[in-house]
C-alpha cells in the first residue's frame, strides 16, 4: 500500500511543524513509517554546556576519519612514508574545510550580509548547519596539502591517487548529512520522481521545490504541489561515490602511472555530478535569469570530466612513446625513504641501534647508573671488549710487590704493549693469556 498524494494530505503536510519526510510511492516505507519519518538535524546535545552536535558535522568528520584510515593503510603500497603522509593529510583537511566554506559563502554572499550591508562573520564561521561546497573543499585541500607535501618531500602524484579514493569515502558518507538537513534534493518535469519508489516529500521540500518551479509566487498552491515529489540527490551522489570507490580500489592494483587514479576520480565524480546537479533545486548559480541559468557546480563538473578524459588519453599516448612508466613505489628513491622510515621506527623501539650509540657514548658519565645490569656491571657494548684488559692489569699490580724489581718491571711492560695494540683484537689475545705463566717465566730467569 502506498500513500496517496491527495489535497488533504498536502494541506496537512504544509500546516505541520515540518521535519517529517515521506516516500509516498514506497510500500515498505509506508508500512514501517505510516506517519512519516521524523528527523532532527541535531544528533545529541552535550549536557551542561548545551552544545548541539549536528548529524551534518558528525558524518563529515566520520567520512574524513575513514578516508584517513584507508589512506594510511595503503601508504606503503604507493611507496609513501606514513609519517610524511600524515602531515600532508592533516594540512589538506584544514585547507579543505576552509576552502569548502569560502567557496559556498562567495557564491551565496547575500545570505551572509547584515541589514547594514556588512558581512556577518558569526554566520560565516557557523558551519554546523551546512554550507560546505565539495569543489571548494577539493581546491583548498589540494592547495594547502600540496604545499605541505612539498615541505615534507612527499611525491605528489601517488599522494593524489590516495587522496582521490579518500575523497570518495568522505563524500559517500558526508552526503547523508544533507538528508538530516533536508537539502540537496531535486526536481525535474522531464525526469519526474512522481512515480519512483524513492521519490520524497516534506514541508521543506514542497516549499523549496514550488519556489524553484514557480519563483514568482511566495506560497504553495495545493493542487500544483500534488506531483512535486523530489529526487533524493544526496542519495544519488552517495551511491555514485561508493561505486566509484569500489571500482578505483580494484583498479588501483593495475594502475599504469602515478596520478592515474586521481584523474579517474575527477572524471568519474565530474560525470556523475554533472547530471545529478542538473536535478537539484538548491544549487549555487553563476548566472540565473530569464535568458540563461548556469549552475556553478554543473559547469565545474563538466570541465573536470573533459579535463580528466583529455589527460588520461595524453598520458596513455606519452607512455607508448616513452616505452613504459616506472611507478614511484618501484623507484630507488621510494625504497630508500621507506627504509629510512623503518629505521626510525626501530630506533624508537630499540635504544641500542647504531644511530643511538654515539648518544650513549657522549653521555656515558650521566647514563652510567641507568645502564647497569642486575649484577652492577655495564651491559655488553662495542666498547666493553676493549676495556677487558683493565682487570688483568689490576691483578698483576697486586701480585707485583711479592716479586723482585725485575719481575715488576716486566709485568708492568706487558700492559703497556697491550694498551698500544688494536682495541678490537687485543682483548681476545689478552683473555687467552693468564698472568700466572708470565710470572713463572720471570722466576726461571732469576
Amino acid at each position: 500500500m502506498t500513500l496517496a498524494m491527495t489535497s488533504d494530505f498536502v494541506r496537512e503536510l504544509l500546516d505541520s511543524d515540518g521535519n517529517v519526510i515521506y516516500f509516498p510511492n514506497s510500500t515498505l516505507f509506508t508500512k514501517l513509517f505510516p506517519n512519516g519519518l521524523s528527523i532532527d538535524n541535531v544528533m545529541f546535545t552535550i549536557p551542561g554546556i548545551n552544545l548541539d552536535i549536528y548529524w551534518y558535522g558528525f558524518l563529515i568528520a566520520l567520512g574524513m576519519v575513514l578516508a584517513m584510515i584507508y589512506a594510511f593503510s595503503r601508504c606503503r603500497k604507493f611507496g609513501l612514508d606514513i609519517d610524511r603522509v600524515t602531515d600532508t593529510v592533516l594540512a589538506g583537511l584544514i585547507g579543505g574545510i576552509i576552502g569548502a566554506r569560502l567557496y559556498y559563502v562567495i557564491f551565496s554572499l547575500d545570505n551572509y550580509m547584515t541589514e547594514e550591508g556588512t558581512l556577518d562573520f558569526s554566520l560565516i564561521f557557523n558551519i554546523r548547519d551546512g554550507g560546505l561546497a565539495i569543489y571548494g573543499g577539493i581546491i583548498g585541500g589540494l592547495l594547502i596539502g600540496g604545499i605541505m607535501a612539498k615541505i615534507r618531500k612527499v611525491k605528489l602524484a601517488p599522494m593524489l591517487d590516495l587522496a582521490g579514493m579518500g575523497f570518495l569515502i568522505g563524500q559517500c558518507l558526508g552526503r547523508w548529512g544533507n538528508f538530516f538537513n533536508e537539502e540537496a534534493y531535486g526536481y525535474s518535469e522531464v525526469l519526474s520522481a512522481g512515480n519512483l519508489p524513492w521519490g520524497m516529500v516534506s514541508k521543506t521540500i514542497l516549499n523549496g521545490v514550488y519556489f524553484y518551479v514557480y519563483p514568482d509566487n511566495s506560497s504553495v498552491v495545493t493542487n500544483r504541489a500534488l506531483n512535486m515529489l523530489a529526487h533524493p540527490c544526496f542519495l544519488y551522489e552517495s551511491l555514485w561515490c561508493l561505486l566509484g570507490f569500489i571500482l578505483l580500489h580494484i583498479y588501483s592494483k593495475h594502475r599504469k602511472f602515478d596520478g592515474q587514479l586521481f584523474l579517474m576520480y575527477i572524471g568519474w565524480y565530474g560525470f556523475g555530478r554533472f547530471w545529478i546537479e542538473g536535478l537539484r533545486t538548491d544549487s549555487l548559480y553563476l548566472i540565473n535569469n530569464d535568458v540563461i541559468s548556469l549552475k556553478v557546480s554543473q559547469l565545474l563538473a563538466g570541465a573536470c570530466f573533459i579535463f580528466a578524459v583529455v589527460m588520461l588519453i595524453f598520458m596513455k599516448i606519452r607512455q607508448k612513446k616513452l616505452g613504459g612508466y616506472v611507478l614511484y613505489c618501484d623507484t630507488d628513491e621510494s625504497k630508500a625513504l621507506l627504509k629510512e622510515a623503518y629505521k626510525k621506527t626501530k630506533k624508537g623501539q630499540n635504544e641500542n641501534l647504531e644511530e643511538d650509540e654515539h648518544i650513549v657514548e657522549d653521555n656515558s658519565h650521566i647514563l652510567a647508573e641507568e645502564f647497569l645490569d642486575e649484577n652492577g656491571e655495564a651491559p655488553e657494548t662495542g666498547e666493553s671488549d676493549s676495556e677487558e684488559p683493565e682487570p688483568e692489569e689490576a691483578e698483576e699490580s697486586e701480585e707485583s710487590p711479592e716479586e723482585d724489581g725485575e719481575a715488576s718491571e716486566d709485568a708492568e711492560s706487558e700492559p703497556e704493549e697491550i694498551s698500544e695494540a688494536e682495541p678490537e683484537e687485543v682483548p681476545e689475545e689478552a683473555s687467552e693469556e693468564s698472568p700466572e705463566p708470565e710470572e713463572e717465566e720471570v722466576n726461571k730467569e732469576e
